[in-house]
């Protein structure tokens, strides 16, 4: 059986237009037409990343995304949507998804958007790194892809915990947002900027008031370390 893709899309066109596409380059693909279906087949099929629209009946994609992200941390998401505001596309990486797609797309961009975070969760799998990354009150193991703050494990979606273990195991060192995206989220990433901020802002929410040693901080003009203090 091939990759498992999960199409969750009210437009019936747009879900046969997706199946085809992808089945004929190997995908095993399954349908949904609302949300509240979407939500029941990803239990169901256990897809290995899934193309999410935003506005469904019964359930929209953001409460999808968000039920999604209860059940799995790390499957990928890729929004796929009329909607291109920045305010929808920074709602939806704040939830969890990997990437956002603007419709109309090209059916080559969205396939190369696909097989890239598919890389990258790959990537992420294979991983053999054993090593626990310790500052005060903060442990981050990339193998068990785990955060604990406090000696309490947190919950965390994939590429905050994957953010916060590069820029703490180099700490003091800066990183422009485009080295971030480079090292965290692959040279073949088609997202914007917009991304590691969206990040850094949730992971500053997630470790407030944790320590006074260190900071997640903002070098302005330049773009982000993880700095310690003393």
């Amino acid at each position: 059986m091939g990759t498992k893709l999960l199409v969750i899309d009210d437009e019936m066109n747009i879900c046969e237009l997706l199946r085809a596409y992808f089945e004929n380059e190997g995908y095993d693909v399954k349908t949904a037409c609302d949300g509240a279906e979407g939500v029941s087949y990803f239990k169901l099929y256990e897809p290995d990343l899934v193309l999410l629209d935003i506005m469904m009946p019964n359930k929209d994609g953001f409460q999808v995304c968000r039920e999604i992200r209860e059940i799995s941390a790390n499957k990928p998401i890729i929004f796929v949507s009329a909607k291109d505001d920045s305010f929808d596309k920074v709602l939806g990486l704040e939830l969890g998804a990997d990437d956002f797609v603007v419709k109309p797309f090209d059916m080559k961009e969205l396939s190369a958007r696909v097989k890239a975070v598919l890389r990258r969760y790959a990537a992420h799998d294979n991983q053999n790194d054993d090593e626990v990354i310790k500052f005060d009150n903060i442990e981050i193991s990339l193998e068990k892809y785990e955060l604990k703050l406090n000696g309490k494990s947190v919950t965390i979606p994939p590429k905050e915990l994957e953010l916060l273990y590069f820029l703490a195991s180099n700490y003091n060192r800066v990183f422009t947002r485009d080295q971030l995206l480079d090292k965290v989220w692959g040279f073949d990433y088609l997202g914007d900027s917009r991304t590691v901020d969206v990040h850094v802002k949730r992971l500053r929410e997630k470790l407030e008031g944790v320590s006074d040693n260190w900071i997640l901080k903002t070098v302005w003009g330049v773009g982000y370390k993880f700095e310690i203090l003393q």
